[in-house]
C-alpha cells in the first residue's frame, strides 16, 4: 500500500494523520490477531479488578453468595468500561461520547468474559464458596480468567474483523495529536502492564493463603 494514502494534505501543504480506519486492519492477520488480543486483555484487566473487589467487598461486610456474585458483575463492568474510556477521554473524546463508544464496543466482551467466569468458577469444586485466604479461590479463579480471555478473544477478532467492538474505540485512540491540558492527568495504562499488575496481585493472594493455610 502507497504510504501517502494513509495521509491528508491540508490546503497550505502540510500533512496530517487520517483518520483511522478499522476495516484496514481486516486483511492483516497480524494486526487483526494483536489488535484482538489487545481488546480482549483489556477488557479481562477490568473485569478481574471489579471481581476480586467485589469479592473483598462482600466478604468484608458478609453479603450472601448471591449478592456478591452480583456486587462482583456490577464492578467487573464498570471497571471496564473505565478502562477502555481512559485512552478516548485522554485523545480529547468528550465524556458523553467516551461512554457512548464503551458501551457499544466492550458490552458484548465483558458480558462473554462475565458468562464464562461465572460458568467456570461455579464447576471447580468449593470456589465460589471459598474465602480470599483459601487457595482454591485463587487457583480457580486464574482458571476462570484464562477461559475467559479464550472465549472472548475470536468474539473481539470477529467484531473486529468487521469494524465493529473495539474497532469502534480504537479509531479514536491518539486522534488529537499532543495531549494537553488537564488530559495529560489521564493515565495511560497499557494493556501488558494492567495484566502483570493483576497477575502479581492474584499470586501475591495465592501466595498469603496458601501460607494461612500451613499456618
Amino acid at each position: 500500500m502507497n504510504h501517502a494514502t494513509n495521509h491528508a494534505t491540508s490546503s497550505s501543504g502540510t500533512r496530517r494523520p487520517a483518520h483511522h480506519d478499522p476495516h484496514a486492519h481486516a486483511g492483516h492477520g497480524d494486526g487483526l490477531a494483536s489488535m484482538a488480543a489487545g481488546a480482549t486483555l483489556h477488557c479481562l484487566t477490568g473485569c478481574a479488578v471489579g471481581e476480586i473487589l467485589g469479592l473483598m467487598i462482600g466478604t468484608a461486610v458478609g453479603l450472601a453468595a448471591g449478592a456478591t456474585i452480583a456486587l462482583s458483575v456490577a464492578l467487573a463492568f464498570l471497571f471496564g468500561y473505565a478502562l477502555s474510556s481512559l485512552p478516548l477521554l485522554r485523545s480529547g473524546v468528550p465524556l458523553r461520547a467516551a461512554l457512548a463508544l464503551v458501551l457499544a464496543a466492550d458490552t458484548v466482551s465483558i458480558l462473554t468474559m462475565e458468562v464464562v467466569d461465572n460458568l467456570v468458577m461455579a464447576v471447580i469444586p468449593g470456589a465460589m464458596d471459598a474465602g480470599l485466604v483459601n487457595a482454591v479461590f485463587w487457583v480457580g479463579m486464574s482458571i476462570s480468567l484464562v477461559a475467559a480471555f479464550a472465549a472472548a478473544y475470536p468474539v473481539n477478532r470477529h467484531l473486529l474483523a468487521r469494524g465493529k467492538g473495539h474497532a469502534l474505540t480504537h479509531a479514536h485512540h491518539g486522534a488529537s495529536g499532543a495531549i494537553t491540558g488537564w488530559r495529560r492527568f489521564i493515565p495511560d495504562l497499557p494493556a501488558p502492564a494492567l495484566a502483570a499488575a493483576i497477575a502479581a496481585f492474584m499470586l501475591g493472594g495465592l501466595v498469603v493463603a496458601v501460607a494461612d493455610g500451613l499456618a
